[in-house]
């Protein structure tokens, strides 16, 4: 038991000796919500400062900052060898320490404490800055990164849309071009020219008729007067006989021959032509050849010239009339899919519009909140404390390990007593004499040792002690002499046990 608990107590003093001098510096930075409120400007980096100081602690924690890191403050330059890049980011890793530690709500305002553990307390105070000022640039860094990247994002997004607006404005130009006879907003207007053309077709169609009618009357009035086509203008009397013979058709188609009307007729249109036919006083035909400069057929001829000229101009107007109207038709027909069309195009312009206008105001609140991030307004981070120098240092704590050591070794030692003891299977007692053959002895007699036998005794007790020391004392030899990697591997090792 003894040479046990010596024995660890031995190990315990020797790994005080052997775990070198570490020292811990810490650098405060305080982590403060968004200094203008949100309501007047909202910044694009909407993390709080609990967030944010887990996202910088993981950039500073990478490979390449821990590299750059140890590289800047030579932290292995003494080493007989350079570690591997490996070994180098684990005990990077080791040496740098994290706590955040919030002052009031949660989401609050937050104090992170940066520490580093280094031999050297100049060292240490060094590298827990340098950390400190990475912390600072990399979140400023990537805190301006993120806004600068939402407004490019915007920038992009209103360029695109305002592409696409173009290109959707510019075909509904073009089809308002292409369809300008069919375009909803004037099918009113074409439907009212439409009523009115067909109003004044039917117009003509009466008009033409009528000409036809007077044409046919005129031929038929100078045919009954005797007269041949080309006859002079109607005279008062040929007008009454015109009409007398029209007037003699009508009865003719009421009344009979006999009829008193029919025969009255007759004779007064019998008288009108017997007057008509009668020679007139030369004084009379000479200031009428005067007057008339003329043939006696120039009167119908003229009108039956200005009759067909009518008639001609109205065929002309009505095939005119005609096509118009067969156009407006066939546009007012093809209006509902031009409008279905033409809604389709208006409808993506105004969803393209919708989007253009939000992009832009999302981009006005982007560059605001780049210029407040670029202006550290938003979520700032502040050195509260920059570390200095350590007067103490952290590891190894000797009294502790020894303490600990003393506690481990007696807990070994009587444990491999009781052990001991349980295995032995030696009768040394009475009771077991009596248990074993079930008669109880007459007499106890002690060991008697002669005066020779005590020094044998003792070498032989605490040999295992001698034999201990004597081994332990070149793992002592070795451990100074080989401080340095001992230290990191026992470090490592005993990190827990030599913890706070």
């Amino acid at each position: 038991m003894l040479a046990i608990f010596l024995s660890v107590l031995l190990l315990a003093i020797i790994a005080t000796r052997v775990l070198p001098t570490v020292y811990s510096a810490d650098a405060r930075i305080l982590a403060e919500n968004p200094q203008i409120p949100a309501e007047l400007a909202r910044s694009t980096v909407p993390t709080g400062p609990a967030e944010q100081l887990q996202i910088v602690q993981q950039l500073v924690t990478a490979r390449d900052n821990l590299l750059t890191l140890a590289r800047n403050l030579d932290l292995y330059g003494d080493a007989e060898t350079m570690p591997a890049d490996e070994d180098i980011v684990a005990d990077m890793k080791a040496r740098v320490g994290f706590e955040q530690m919030p002052l009031n709500e949660p989401g609050g305002a937050m104090i992170l404490n940066v520490a580093f553990q280094a031999r050297d307390p100049l060292v240490a105070a060094n590298a827990a800055n340098e950390i400190a000022s990475m912390i600072l640039g990399l979140n400023q860094q990537q805190r301006t990164n993120r806004a600068g990247s939402t407004v490019k994002f915007f920038d992009q997004e209103v360029s695109k849309l305002g592409t696409s607006l173009n290109q959707i404005e510019a075909d509904i130009l073009k089809f308002k071009n292409a369809n300008k006879d069919t375009l909803p907003e004037n099918l009113e207007f074409r439907r009212s020219q439409q009523s009115l053309l067909q109003g004044r077709l039917a117009g003509l169609e009466q008009e033409e008729a009528e000409l036809r009618s007077r044409r046919s009357n005129l031929i038929a009035t100078y045919a009954s007067a005797g007269q041949l086509t080309g006859a002079a203008p109607v005279t008062p009397e040929q007008q009454m006989l015109a009409d007398l013979n029209r007037a003699l058709a009508d009865q003719l188609a009421i009344f009979s021959e006999d009829s008193p009307s029919i025969v009255s007729l007759r004779a007064r249109i019998h008288a009108l032509q017997s007057r008509m036919v009668m020679p007139q006083p030369k004084s009379d035909q000479k200031a009428e050849k005067v007057e008339d400069g003329a043939p006696s057929s120039f009167g119908l001829d003229l009108q039956l010239s200005d009759v067909d000229n009518r008639l001609e101009a109205i065929a002309r107007e009505k095939t005119d009339i005609a096509r118009r109207v067969s156009d407006l038709t066939a546009s007012i027909t093809a209006t509902p899919a031009s409008e279905t069309m033409l809604n389709s195009l208006e409808r993506n312009r105004e969803n393209i519009q919708t989007q253009y206008n939000n992009a832009i105001a999302r981009r006005a609140e982007a560059s605001t909140g780049e210029q407040i991030e670029m202006r550290a307004d938003g979520s700032r981070f502040s050195l509260l404390e920059a570390a200095t120098p350590p007067a103490s240092p952290i590891s190894p704590r000797s009294k502790r390990i020894i303490l600990m050591g003393a506690v481990l070794g007696l807990g070994l030692g009587l444990g491999l007593v009781v052990l001991l003891e349980m295995m032995n299977r030696t009768v040394r007692r009475p009771i077991e004499l009596m248990r074993l053959s079930d008669v109880p002895p007459l007499a106890v007699i002690p060991d008697i040792q002669a005066p020779g036998d005590r020094p044998q005794a003792f070498w032989r007790g605490n040999a295992a002690v001698l034999m201990i020391s004597v081994a332990v004392l070149p793992v002592l030899a070795a451990a100074i002499s080989y401080r340095e990697p001992l230290g990191i591997v026992l470090r490592r090792l005993l990190a827990g046990l030599s913890g706070t």
